[in-house]
């Protein structure tokens, strides 16, 4: 593999021509990030989700009311 210049992490393969990153930890911390923000774009559906039923509710009950 031959170093990519003004890159530490950055190699390009010889055969392939492909540029491979060997920063391994560089790619934990990317793909443990991405996981944090799914689960928060997920939670955040589901609090609208809820937030809405509970509109119905409050609606049906003021609605019931009269």
């Amino acid at each position: 593999m031959i170093k990519v210049e003004g890159h530490s992490n950055l190699y390009r393969d010889e055969e392939s021509g492909a540029i491979m990153n060997l920063d391994s930890a560089g790619y934990q911390e990317y793909v443990k990030k991405r996981n944090a923000k799914i689960r928060e774009k997920e939670e955040i559906s589901s609090l609208k989700s809820e937030i809405s039923e509970i509109k119905l509710m409050l609606q049906q009950i003021l609605k019931d009311k009269n």
